[in-house]
């Protein structure tokens, strides 16, 4: 049966303020904003989207869509090679790779609904579930506000790993990053598995000399504990005592994973900002050949979809904004209870279906 040919490809830009200002290391921000993409080929669409800015939108509806109209359907590949070589003069990085992955993400999810298939069993699923941490823990958050947290993920929804955020105003409040580190450790107890997030915040020196305290709380996750671009200063802080070492999160094309690699202990990967499933491939099988595992950075319900369908996963970062942005705006998603998710194998596609009427209210 021949494949349909891509007809339309549409974005919209929605923004969502976030329940109260929030923070990290090196950032403060008040709302996120998701830019949502549909792909029509004859009888059936797909849905994509990334974490960025509006400004995706014509980049999406003019070169990319030119791009790829008329080719078939289930030639993914094909189209991502396409849109790739087109994006050639306008810059790989940033927010062209994020247009780039929501586009990716919305042709095998459209594929995959033409063939009735789940996204995960068409990128060849090998793992039947896979593992979450609550992720949020945000430097804005209060002690009683930060415990209410962590109690939320560890004992009412049973999952048995957080994280974090710390290097709080660009690493001067060391002494607040260690009391609330403690605070963490306090409320989660001894069986859970605590981790930590920069942000790129600290220097060499002050990340060297957390190394101790970390160890001491049982610490096993140091996430950008330097800049993600200071490639010595992460193979520096690298032990056998652990913390295994974490980033990767900024990657926008396959180079900069693979230089990435050498200095990590797992490599982080953004399924809406690498360039999509058909890029995550890629930098996974990297990731093997290296003997490191790979872990999913935010997006969670579409992460699910790469991590069971990658030998070499460890995790998924499920992180609150996100979390709460797509359960607000599609109908169908995974619920991180008891600390493991796994995609349906009988809906088609990615699973999940966008409320058009819910998002417009949030449209930029």
């Amino acid at each position: 049966m021949r494949s349909p040919d891509i007809e339309r490809v549409r974005a919209n830009a929605y923004k969502v303020a976030t329940p109260a200002p929030e923070g990290d290391g090196t950032l403060e921000w008040d709302s996120t904003t998701i830019v949502v993409v549909r792909v029509d080929a004859g009888t059936v669409s797909g849905v994509g989207w990334t974490y960025a800015d509006a400004s995706c939108v014509p980049l999406i509806e003019g070169k990319l869509a030119s791009t790829i109209a008329g080719k078939p359907l289930v030639d993914v590949p094909a189209c991502w090679t396409a849109m790739q070589r087109a994006i050639r003069n306008l810059g790989r990085a940033g927010l062209v790779s994020c247009a780039l992955s929501a586009v990716d993400v919305a042709l095998w999810d459209a594929a995959a609904r033409w063939l009735d298939l789940p996204v995960s069993r068409l990128l060849g699923r090998v793992h039947e579930r896979v593992d979450v941490y609550g992720s949020g823990g945000f430097t804005t958050l209060s002690e009683p506000e930060l415990a209410d947290q962590l109690e939320g993920w560890v004992r009412r929804q049973q999952i048995p790993r957080v994280k974090i955020k710390i290097g709080e105003s660009w690493g001067s409040e060391t002494a607040r990053d260690l009391d609330r580190i403690m605070l963490a450790r306090e409320v989660i107890g001894d069986d859970a598995a605590l981790y930590v997030d920069a942000n790129g915040a600290y220097t060499i020196g002050q990340a060297n000399r957390l190394l101790g305290p970390l160890r001491a709380a049982d610490v096993t996750w140091f996430e950008e504990p330097v800049s993600s671009d200071d490639l010595a200063g992460l193979g520096q802080l690298r032990s056998p005592g652990g913390p295994d070492i974490a980033a990767g999160e900024y990657g926008y094309d396959l180079p900069y994973f693979a230089r990435m690699l050498p200095v990590v202990d797992c490599l982080q990967i953004d399924v809406t900002r690498c360039g999509g499933f058909t890029e995550w491939r890629r930098a996974a099988a990297l990731a093997a050949a290296a003997n490191r595992e790979v872990s999913a950075h935010c997006a969670p319900n579409l992460s699910a979809h790469a991590g069971v369908a990658t030998p070499n996963f460890r995790h998924i970062e499920w992180f609150a904004d996100h979390d709460r942005i797509e359960k607000l705006f599609f109908d169908g998603c995974l619920d991180p209870a008891g600390g493991t998710v796994s995609p349906s194998l009988s809906a088609p596609g990615h699973g999940l279906t966008l409320r058009a009427d819910v998002a417009a209210e949030y449209s930029v």
